[in-house]
């Protein structure tokens, strides 16, 4: 097995001619796709207790998902002790450097992370909304959903940044000055509820999945402190290497087709060549704003 230097750390990495697509994308390929985009993918990791989909043999193979630390976790790997939604505690990975990016990324994973810091455990600084289309709605729906969310949320004074979920749908995040996880859920809500009520055949918001072919779900459970979100340009378990990829809004706005916005591993190279790191802003201070209602 090869071992490489990644800034200063020794890393034996495994099977890295293995595919794990089907469409033939190797480990190796995986690899160096986090190890090259560490600039983009670490401050959306950085101080955000890990959560980890693995998927070692192919999303057609074995899937597990976890928040507890890896067995063989090197000791330099950071490791928090966060809250459990029951009580208690349980120790998380939290990924601060490019070796613990591509020692993690070396057990093939989806990287998922919820909206708050292990420094102020269920205190949100960001919201997020994960649009889903219950077919024969698509990302097109979404993006429709998205734009109207877009300005409803900037006429309460929030930024809204899209990507794609990496499968069908869309997410919406916004930078919020600290706030209860309590309390983003419930904003969440409303607004879910509030856009199901501006467009009642294009949108629903409740959970039921009987009520959602056709139409787009806002899913807002994602705010709760509990839960996780796929992290910015992860790689996603899917039928082909998708990417969880920022888009612009003129992309949101002018999507005709879902293959437009179908991102995959290959096309990142030239997007971040045009496009820079368009969720940058997330991790800002100075972009958050106050939720509604917040003091």
């Amino acid at each position: 097995m090869p071992v490489v230097s990644v800034e200063g750390r020794r890393l034996t990495l495994s099977n890295l001619e293995k595919a794990v697509y089907p469409d033939g994308t190797t480990k190796g390929e995986v690899l160096h796709y986090y190890a090259s985009n560490g600039a983009v993918l670490l401050p959306e990791l950085r101080d955000r207790p890990l959560s980890l989909l693995r998927y070692p043999d192919g999303p057609e193979g074995e899937l597990f998902f976890t928040k507890r630390v890896p067995p063989g976790t090197p000791e330099w790997v950071t490791v928090h002790e966060v809250p459990r939604s029951g009580g208690g505690t349980m120790r998380q990975l939290v990924i601060g450097d490019l070796p613990a990016l591509v020692w993690v990324t070396n057990l093939v994973v989806e990287l998922h992370t919820p909206q708050w810091r292990v420094g102020t455990p269920g205190l949100a600084d960001r919201l997020v909304f994960d649009l889903d289309p219950g077919e024969p709605a698509t990302i097109v729906d979404c993006c429709e959903v998205a734009g109207w969310l877009r300005e409803r949320l900037a006429a309460d004074g929030l930024t809204a940044y899209a990507k794609t979920s990496g499968s069908k749908g869309l997410h919406l995040l916004c930078p919020l000055r600290p706030v209860s996880s309590e309390a983003a859920s419930g904003y969440a809500k409303a607004l879910a509820l509030e856009a199901a009520a501006a467009m009642p055949r294009r949108v629903v918001a409740a959970m039921a999945r009987r009520l959602r072919p056709g139409k787009v779900f806002i899913d807002h459970s994602q705010n709760a402190a509990r839960k996780t979100t796929a992290t910015p340009y992860t790689l996603r378990a899917r039928h082909a290497p998708m990417v969880s990829a920022p888009v612009t809004w003129d992309e949101v706005e002018n999507c005709a087709e879902p293959r437009q916005l179908d991102i995959r591993l290959g096309d990142m190279p030239a997007r971040l060549d045009a496009h820079g790191d368009l969720l940058a802003p997330l991790a800002d201070p100075r972009q958050a704003r106050p939720l509604p209602g917040s003091r």
